[in-house]
């Protein structure tokens, strides 16, 4: 995969480019909504065939075009061009069991023998993931502005969490950061002004891409015309990296001295900056680590920590990656037994590397969404939105690693039962929240 003035060539018949290895002509691509697996190898677009570069060139031009009169920058746009170049390809998002192997195991938690190191601190910054609205939950506001307990909010026991953090270990100059999308920024802000010391700008805060949604049948940019707000949609948490570079929050950080990134869902309040945690992570030397928990028969229909064959390296396999054949032992938790919590430890001077080693788009597995281009309307248009993850972007890094916690540190609230027994005795608040 190479790139020509921001266009991005796809070689079809040798690469694989959910990990650009070679392994034979390109399979069917999957499906996040379904798992249907249609192929992009058709006439479209006037007749020409899908998998002619000339016809490539022209949609992602016009998809160049669309991004720039929206004002996204260079970042979000080589992103995008990178999940459409694997959509044009029609090469596989599938990962069939053919392709993994089990993770036997991993170093846990509670015992590792490390002596915490306060003064990591410093070079440590502590973002949480905050694009969410909880609409699934009848929200129509950021979800962290729900009150939790003791009539704090879930943002205000994120504050108060690192405030006493920052007085515990006398460091005043621990970073925090949010990643919000366009619907929670202005509610955030407000919410986190009686907290100064947090910080206040691009210095708390950067905002999440969007996406232009792509027509299921030409995979030209989908239009709108009644509302040209549903033409563009949410890229995913994977769009974390992107935007980080794009704002300029990844050099920023780097130039003040920050190596170390702990970014976990502002809804799991159990995902708390933990010194020795960090303090392993650093020695470990590793240029990105993933908190996971082990799977139950709760988990079975979740995503999985798996071992790639042919590199050896460490991936995740989300269920809509998963050919239909292989369901069994996607389930099967005596197999793959541990699932990704999206607690993340991210080596900020590797993540940098690999965005030049890459031309500036880091080539996270991508899944397709099958959707209408008005949610609400079943008739209209149908689109396809391309997505990321961010905890997929542990097969982008060489020698990244695994450590297993308890399930104290995963406690996410994604339905209105979770946020009961976050709000019941079960819980209890303790002074360093």
């Amino acid at each position: 995969l190479g790139s020509r003035k921001g266009f991005f060539w796809v070689r079809f018949a040798d690469h694989d480019l959910r990990g650009g290895r070679s392994q034979g002509p390109p399979r069917k691509m999957g499906n996040s909504s379904t798992k249907s697996s249609d192929s992009s190898c058709y006439s479209g677009f006037g007749g020409k065939s899908r998998q002619d570069p000339r016809l490539h060139e022209q949609l992602q031009k016009q998809y160049e075009t669309k991004m720039k009169a929206e004002g996204l920058n260079d970042a979000a746009i080589a992103a995008f061009q990178y999940n459409l170049g694997v959509l044009l390809s029609g090469a596989s998002t599938m990962i069939p069991e053919s392709a993994i192997g089990p993770v036997d195991s991993l170093p846990a938690l509670e015992g590792l023998n490390v002596t915490p190191d306060p003064s990591l601190l410093k070079e440590t910054v502590i973002l949480k993931l905050n694009g969410g609205l909880g609409t699934g939950m009848g929200l129509d506001k950021a979800k962290s502005l729900l009150k939790v307990t003791n009539g704090f909010t879930f943002l205000e026991l994120i504050a108060e969490q690192v405030d006493s953090m920052k007085k515990e270990y006398q460091t005043p100059d621990l970073r925090f950061m949010l990643m919000n999308s366009f619907s929670t920024s202005k509610d955030t802000l407000s919410a986190l002004a009686k907290y100064p010391q947090l910080g206040t700008g691009s210095d708390l805060e950067f905002v999440q891409n969007k996406a232009p949604k792509v027509s299921a049948k030409d995979y030209t940019p989908a239009s709108h015309e009644p509302d040209t707000s549903h033409e563009w949609c949410p890229p995913g948490h994977g769009d974390l990296y992107p935007a980080m570079l794009g704002s300029g929050t990844l050099d920023k950080l780097l130039e003040k001295g920050v190596k170390y990134m702990f970014v976990s869902n502002s809804d799991n309040l159990g995902a708390t900056m933990d010194l020795k945690l960090l303090t392993y992570f650093a020695q470990s030397k590793a240029p990105f680590m993933m908190e996971v928990a082990t799977r139950t028969d709760a988990d079975k229909k979740g995503g999985h920590l798996a071992k790639d064959k042919i590199t050896g390296g460490l991936l995740l396999r989300e269920s809509a990656q998963c050919p239909e054949e292989d369901e069994k032992a996607f389930q099967d938790t005596t197999k793959y037994g541990f699932f990704n919590t999206n607690n993340l430890w991210v080596d900020l001077v590797a993540l940098k590397a690999q965005f030049k080693k890459n031309d500036g788009a880091l080539p996270l597995p991508v899944m397709k969404n099958s959707k209408t281009v008005d949610p609400r309307d079943k008739n209209s248009t149908k689109v396809l939105q391309l997505e990321t993850a961010m905890g997929a972007a542990i097969e982008c890094f060489e020698g990244a690693t695994a450590l297993v916690i308890p399930r104290s540190r995963f406690a996410p609230v994604k339905t209105t039962n979770d946020l009961f027994a976050l709000r019941s005795d079960a819980y209890t608040l303790t002074k360093d929240f």
